[in-house]
């Protein structure tokens, strides 16, 4: 099996707001959400795990991108949202393989489908997700990076 089932916990995060444009670059939506958070030096404690997530809004149909803020962190005035946190199925990718990225996913969804256990868990706010495990240095030094997929499941009512 290809697939990791973890648990992300609750937690208040900063949110870019929904951008239909789809905007990275340095004055769009998403792209000034990423200068924010990118400035973030997280303490020691808070270092360890993803912090951003990246997913597509289905009800306001645009990207939406978090951050999972810790007590000492600032919003920098970005919206600030709860997280329902939850289980998730995830894979692993180089970012921009679009190909891979369908594979996977089409086999996740399938093995979601056909699990005794396991359904999905789409609901609003609570989207399939994406994160940059590579570390920036990493990335520098390779020219690419991997992307996890988080795609929200349940346990099924017995």
């Amino acid at each position: 099996m290809q697939f990791r089932i973890i648990s992300l916990p609750a937690f208040k995060g900063a949110s870019s707001g929904v951008d239909k444009d789809f905007d990275f670059s340095p004055t769009g939506v998403l792209g000034k959400f990423d200068l924010y958070f990118s400035a973030i030096k997280p303490s020691d404690r808070d270092n360890f795990m993803p912090r951003d997530f990246l997913y597509f809004d289905e009800e306001n149909q645009g990207m939406v991108w978090i951050w999972a803020l810790s007590e000492d962190m600032e919003d920098g005035g970005n919206e600030v949202i709860h997280f329902d946190g939850g289980y998730y199925l995830t894979y692993v990718y180089k970012d921009g393989d679009d190909d891979a990225n369908g594979k996977l996913s089409n086999e996740a969804i399938k093995y979601i489908e056909a699990s005794e256990i396991f359904e999905l868990d789409i609901r609003p706010n609570h989207y399939a997700m994406g994160h940059i495990i590579t570390p920036p240095e990493i990335i520098r030094a390779q020219g690419w990076a991997q992307m996890e997929t988080f795609i929200p499941i349940k346990l099924k009512d017995k």
